[in-house]
């Protein structure tokens, strides 16, 4: 059985410290550990935790020590980053945002994991994203949130 390759966003690690967000991310990190999945990150989640707090940070560490793949720019997501701007999907203020999705898109994970729902994890922008994707010659993103992903309170 294939690994689903899951790109986590910075808000997923910091969700693991946050009451209301950290059963999913913190179920989403056991499923790391037990090779359920497959963490995808990026150059730039590692610029985000610069400033985080400490516990964020090692969090992190505890990512790169699963066998992460560290994902970083290059002129595909470059070209994507732009024209998700010139498509103004968001604005130039959120190109981090957008960056996520571009790299993501490129790295041809299997889904996005955030927590971001005013950016990110929202049906219209989902479908910008996607009509983008896909005039660029990209397959489309699945995007969710780890409680859509993560077993965490799952029945089976």
């Amino acid at each position: 059985m294939k690994i689903p390759r899951v790109y986590f966003d910075t808000s997923v690690i910091g969700g693991c410290f946050d009451d209301e967000f950290k059963p999913w991310s913190n179920a989403l990190f056991e499923e790391l550990k037990k090779e359920k999945i497959k963490a995808v990150t990026s150059f730039l989640v590692a610029a985000e935790i610069t400033d985080a707090p400490e516990i964020v940070k090692e969090k992190y560490r505890q990512i790169l020590n699963c066998n992460t793949e560290i994902i970083n720019q290059n002129g595909n997501s470059n070209l994507l980053l732009d024209s998700y701007l010139r498509h103004n999907i968001l604005s130039q203020r959120f190109i981090d945002d957008m960056n996520h999705i571009a790299l993501a898109t490129v790295a041809c994970v299997d889904m996005l994991v955030s927590w971001n729902f005013k950016h990110i994890v929202r049906y219209d922008k989902i479908r910008l994203f996607n009509a983008v994707n896909i005039e660029n010659g990209f397959k489309t993103i699945e995007i969710f949130s780890p409680r859509e992903v993560a077993d965490y309170g799952k029945e089976i």
